[in-house]
């Protein structure tokens, strides 16, 4: 039996839990004996999975209306191109990932052209958390025949509006394995015995670069110099971005080195163990923090235009920015947005996060909570059997 399935995400993010369902995908057909071919738009981890890829799209991404400018055209390029084939060799179904304009674009597109294609989205835009202008929602429910919930608010959100949901869980439940001791972590990272490390995270996409980079390296030189014994780690999760994360360290004079995305998988389990303290931008990095249980800030910051014309104009309205927060519904991490956002703020409630036990115990709490709400381990399994068996 000879099956074909179209994936359609972006950004880094996506193309991990991309090549996540891809793997679970091509294991559930192999159980039933069946031939799968799976096409679509990610990146290198999903190509390295097996999915051919049309469109590598983890470098067209970009958070804010001003930011997002240069990227509109070769997005609508894309999104034709990958349209087309879609009507030209009809999958058996698409699975939009995450990657909210584009995919809400295409699916939307799809359903108007009375197509038959089943179209499941997985990891959908999180509308149950914050609010755009009058409190309307997207039109996903109008063209996804079911949808795949990570958050148990969402799969609420959406069932309430009449959409087909199933709650699977959160997939990072099912990344999150044990870590390494630290006497083994500090053998293969050739730390000293005393030596810890600040991690820094904070970037996906070349605008952060610009808004967020600096403000960490300076916080982690202030830390640095405060607590000499922590290193400063940045793990790369792009080649292209290397050059400018070591030029970044070499500027304010940091000891510490940049983690290459190929090596990231290899050296991440060892630097989670000697964390001491996460400084990081918001999105999926922090649940996997938090489920490895490390202490974290999380900051960020777009151009001025861009914040006013989100808030101003469009009304947008969050809470918070953390996903962490978002499912507790409350600041378990601290974080800082804009004007906040400064290398003094994060400095002062990074000592106390690294002096206080109190501080820390607080943060643990608040992991503990949080697991409780993403579900059970096996998560991209149930969705990928849900799917393969859609379809046969």
């Amino acid at each position: 039996m000879n099956k074909k399935i179209f994936i359609s995400t972006g950004e880094v993010s996506g193309d991990l839990h991309g090549s996540l369902l891809a793997n679970a995908l091509f294991n559930e057909a192999k159980k039933k004996s069946i031939d799968l071919e799976i096409c679509g738009l990610g990146g290198a981890r999903m190509k390295k999975e097996g999915v051919q890829i049309l469109q590598d799209t983890t470098s067209i991404s970009a958070i804010g209306i001003w930011e997002a400018l240069p990227l509109i055209l070769p997005t609508i390029r894309i999104q034709r191109r990958f349209y087309k084939l879609l009507k030209k060799y009809p999958p058996d179904c698409l699975i939009l990932i995450d990657y909210m304009g584009p995919n809400i674009n295409i699916g939307a597109k799809l359903k108007r052209s009375r197509n038959n294609i089943p179209i499941y989205y997985y990891i959908a835009p999180q509308e149950w958390a914050w609010r755009v202008g009058n409190n309307s929602t997207t039109n996903l429910i109008n063209f996804s025949d079911k949808i795949f919930a990570i958050f148990k608010q969402e799969a609420i959100f959406y069932k309430n509006r009449g959409g087909n949901v199933s709650w699977v869980g959160h997939p990072m439940l099912d990344l999150t394995k044990k870590l390494p001791s630290k006497k083994f972590s500090r053998t293969i990272l050739k730390l000293k015995a005393n030596q810890n490390i600040l991690l820094l995270m904070p970037a996906s996409r070349p605008q952060e670069l610009k808004y967020i980079l600096p403000t960490f390296l300076k916080t982690a030189k202030k830390l640095q110099l405060r607590y000499p014994s922590l290193l400063v780690y940045i793990p790369s999760c792009r080649s292209v971005f290397d050059k400018e994360l070591r030029q970044g360290l070499e500027k304010y004079e940091i000891k510490g080195k940049v983690i290459s995305q190929q090596d990231n998988s290899k050296f991440m389990p060892y630097i989670y163990s000697l964390t001491k303290l996460a400084l990081c931008k918001s999105g999926t990095v922090n649940m996997e923090l938090a489920l490895y249980g490390i202490p974290q800030i999380i900051g960020y910051r777009v151009s001025r235009v861009t914040a006013f014309i989100a808030k101003r104009i469009l009304n947008f309205k969050v809470r918070f920015i953390s996903p962490v927060n978002l499912l507790v519904k409350k600041f378990i991490i601290p974080e800082f947005v804009q004007k906040n956002f400064n290398e003094k703020k994060i400095f002062f409630k990074a000592c106390r996060l690294l002096d206080l036990t109190s501080e820390k115990v607080k943060i643990k709490k608040g992991y503990t909570l949080l697991r409780k709400e993403l579900g059970e381990e096996g998560v991209v399994d149930r969705a990928a059997k849900e799917i393969i068996n859609s379809i046969i």
